[in-house]
């Protein structure tokens, strides 16, 4: 019996969960928590009861709660698509009731802009122990640019040396200003400062303050800009023959004057304020009066590309090589009612869950998608709706 447990009913977890439903031979039950209930019982109508059979209402920050309610529905695997400050009760919730874990976005603390590994990692042992499994980052970045990473270290390289994960949204969703996923997530991970991997340590940047105008296939040319992401914590620890790795991010002008705008006027802190006779963080009340990411998909158009430039030895020789993925708005649009940022997300979580309740992926402890063999995830990603590229050319970027 193959049945999960999706905590989260956001974009990405609709795409998750809408998924899931066409796949009855991996997953043979769905059930489905939230915050609020009635966003998950909204999924369950779209999807049907047959295939979504239970949903509840569930504070995911405490972890009581969330193993009163694992206990209940007794799933094989719970599939966290909350946010990221929700991963650590989650994973608690987990480990005292004995269930399998996955996510796809690391931890970081509500109260500081800054997200890594170190405290997932800490479950290692305790996970290793219970004898259950807990894989994180399975989305598309991180997720699918780590396995891309893995794919290329396999099939094409002797040894890697130079990683550039680039991450492009060409579409167009008719907005002033909107964020594609939860905005709160994204403004944080945006306007923290930039960091990168060099000849065996980390340095930071000012933040949007290092670009490189790419060539997009399918997009064309578009500004990126440095940001610091989570899998270049796990990808430079598991491919310890990395001399640099990096991350980039496409943002147009528009974007960016908004973004400066409400950064100077106090819109984007997470410290609280005295509003009215209460506390208020900013940054949340912000997040209110923005778009929902999930209300974007209808008529926004045009693709996304994202993917890996993968640098390094072959037989003596060096060559580059670019792993990618377009997706079109429109067609997740057509599919799922999703836009793409959210199937990107949601389609590789999916995917990972299929590959553990398989037992394709399946070891005790904690784990990122780098360390298991990347072959039939890639065949999966071709199969669900990601079809992928590969490009032997030239580095656009400079040593």
């Amino acid at each position: 019996m193959s049945r999960v447990l999706i905590i989260g009913a956001g974009g990405v977890a609709g795409v998750v969960v809408k998924k899931c439903a066409m796949l009855p031979e991996y997953f043979s039950e769905i059930h489905l928590a939230s915050r609020t209930v009635s966003k998950c019982e909204k999924l369950q109508e779209e999807v049907g009861k047959d295939r979504v059979v239970g949903v509840y209402q569930v504070d995911a920050d405490q972890a009581s709660k969330v193993a009163e309610l694992i206990r209940k529905v007794q799933p094989s695997l719970v599939i966290n698509v909350a946010l990221p400050y929700q991963d650590l009760p989650i994973m608690d919730a987990c480990l005292e009731t004995g269930v399998h874990y996955l996510d796809t976005a690391n931890y970081e603390p509500k109260d500081e802009a800054k997200f890594e590994y170190s405290w997932q990692w800490a479950y290692q042992d305790k996970f290793k122990e219970k004898g259950i499994m807990a894989l994180l980052g399975a989305g598309f970045d991180p997720g699918v640019t780590n396995v891309f990473t893995a794919y290329a270290a396999k099939h094409y390289f002797d040894e890697v040396h130079y990683l550039d994960i680039v991450d492009c949204n060409g579409g167009d969703h008719g907005q002033a200003f909107a964020t594609n996923f939860n905005p709160e997530i994204n403004i944080r991970e945006i306007t923290q400062r930039g960091k990168f991997w060099e000849n065996g340590e980390w340095h930071e940047t000012d933040p949007i303050s290092v670009r490189e105008d790419l060539d997009y296939p399918g997009v064309g040319v578009r500004a990126s800009y440095l940001l610091f992401h989570e899998e270049l914590e796990s990808l430079v620890k598991h491919f310890p023959t990395l001399k640099r790795a990096r991350f980039w991010m496409t943002f147009g002008e528009q974007y960016l004057t908004h973004l400066r705008v409400l950064e100077n006027v106090g819109m984007t802190s997470i410290e609280p304020i005295e509003f009215q006779g209460q506390k208020i963080v900013p940054l949340e009340f912000l997040k209110a009066v923005l778009p929902n990411p999930g209300s974007l998909a209808e008529g926004y158009t045009g693709m996304t590309c994202i993917g890996t430039y993968v640098t390094g030895l072959k037989d003596g020789k060096e060559k580059t090589i670019f792993i990618y993925n377009n997706c079109d708005h429109a067609v997740c649009n057509a599919e799922v009612g999703a836009q793409a940022v959210s199937y990107t997300t949601g389609v590789p979580a999916m995917i990972a869950a299929s590959m553990m309740l398989q037992g394709h992926w399946m070891k005790p402890g904690v784990w990122n998608m780098e360390q298991f063999d990347p072959d039939e995830f890639m065949e999966r990603l071709n199969k669900y709706g990601l079809p992928w590229k590969v490009v032997e050319t030239e580095s656009p970027f400079k040593r």
